[in-house]
């Protein structure tokens, strides 16, 4: 079985296979955690990492496989025009649509997520950003966006490119009535950012049930955006559910 390869000193690596194998190693570790999670919907959802190699390429999880049984070797790599180029199994149109574009748009995103995760759907369906209610969610204050609209499934690379813009230079958007995506510049960063906000949906619409939420203000949101918000943080608080699904599920490495 193949071993989990660590992250190199300085994020320097010896060749461009093993930082490959590094990227679809925590992309698959990524799908066994949102399975864990609960995050699947049927053929709904998708992560995807950008080749080192070829920046117009990614990788991606195979079409109506759960997210539970993917492993390394299952991943996908498509191209440009979205033809499978490694791999033998169809991919999400969906996910090339959406996924292309960002990766087009945001050169310094390396991985993209996307799921109908229940909680994020059920926030996105109020049509508004979330509050800084909590020291976790602030990590998306003045850090992601709403993309205002709703016209079905997204087969169509324009409608890609109308959540590319929306998305702007944030961590993150909440696509109205669908669901939250998040990017990263590692996958370890865009995995946790949606697992967090995820979360943090589903503590804003705790409270808000509850009663009126006491809002964090401005410069301590700011503030604490800062401490918890950046990209070593993303990462970082990515580590321990990496562990903790490798030991538990040693097949992903496969």
């Amino acid at each position: 079985m193949t071993a989990l390869l660590p992250n190199p000193l300085g994020g320097v690596y010896e060749d461009v296979e093993t930082e490959r194998l590094y990227r679809k190693q925590r992309l698959a570790a990524g799908f066994r955690l949102f399975g864990r999670f609960g995050f699947d919907e049927g053929v709904a959802g998708h992560i995807t990492a950008r080749d080192p190699e070829d920046p117009n390429r990614f990788w991606v999880n195979p079409f109506a496989m759960a997210f539970s049984q993917i492993s390394v070797s299952d991943l996908l790599c498509v191209d440009a025009t979205g033809e499978v180029v490694i791999g033998d199994q169809p991919v999400n149109r969906a996910a090339f649509a959406i996924h292309s574009q960002i990766h087009e748009q945001r050169p310094d995103v390396v991985a993209a997520a996307h799921s109908h995760s229940v909680h994020g759907k059920a926030f996105s369906s109020l049509g508004r950003l979330l509050d800084p209610i909590t020291q976790d969610v602030c990590a998306f204050y003045g850090d992601h966006a709403l993309f205002d609209d709703y016209t079905g499934v997204v087969l169509d690379t324009e409608e890609g490119k109308r959540i590319g813009a929306a998305l702007g230079d944030n961590k993150a958007v909440i696509l109205r009535n669908h669901g939250l995506l998040t990017v990263g510049g590692s996958v370890e960063e865009a995995v946790w950012w949606f697992i967090t906000m995820e979360r943090s949906c589903q503590a804003q619409l705790l409270a808000m049930a509850a009663g009126t939420p006491v809002l964090i203000d401005e410069d301590c949101a700011t503030l604490t955006h800062d401490q918890v918000g950046n990209r070593i943080a993303g990462f970082l608080s990515f580590q321990p559910l990496l562990n903790q699904i490798v030991a538990a599920q040693p097949d992903l490495l496969d």
